[in-house]
């Protein structure tokens, strides 16, 4: 007869479930870095187009021209602040998720190492028996000669 867990399907179970939560941890710090890229693209096209606009404050310039210009470091500075609060929300959602995470890891955790130390109990037993077994022979056939 082989090992046996009676938590086997329990052990199955709780590692189907770490897996997942360890999978929606991964999207969110995926999530994460690409908002982080693109505040970083979105800085780098705010000071472009400040600077751009710098160098032409003293050249004549038509006022849609500028218009457009302020209108486009207004809506840099917009999606700027957005990403932040993105950056924000995404980061407080990923301490949670951790926190889950983390709860069910050690609830896996816990019934692995049941079923580690079941085995090792069951190996243990296992040995004996056939140390008896090998006893009970070797007694046997001593007491043939």
């Amino acid at each position: 007869m082989g090992f046996q867990f009676s938590l086997a399907t329990v052990l199955r179970v709780r590692a189907i479930l770490e897996e997942q939560e360890e999978r929606m941890l991964q999207r969110i710090l995926f999530e994460i870095a690409q908002t982080r890229e693109a505040l970083a693209a979105t800085e780098s096209a705010y000071e472009a187009a400040n600077a751009a606009r710098r160098d032409e404050v003293f050249k004549p310039v038509i006022g849609l021209t500028l218009h457009a210009s302020y209108g486009e470091i207004e809506e840099l500075k917009q999606n700027k602040k957005d990403l932040q609060e993105k950056i924000g929300k995404l980061e407080v959602l990923r301490d949670q998720q951790l926190k889950i995470y983390e709860k069910a890891h050690r609830n896996r955790e816990m019934i692995t190492d049941m079923r580690e130390e079941k085995r090792s109990e069951y190996d243990t037993e296992i040995a004996h028996i056939e140390q008896k077994t090998l006893d009970d022979v070797f007694i046997s056939r001593r007491g043939r000669n």
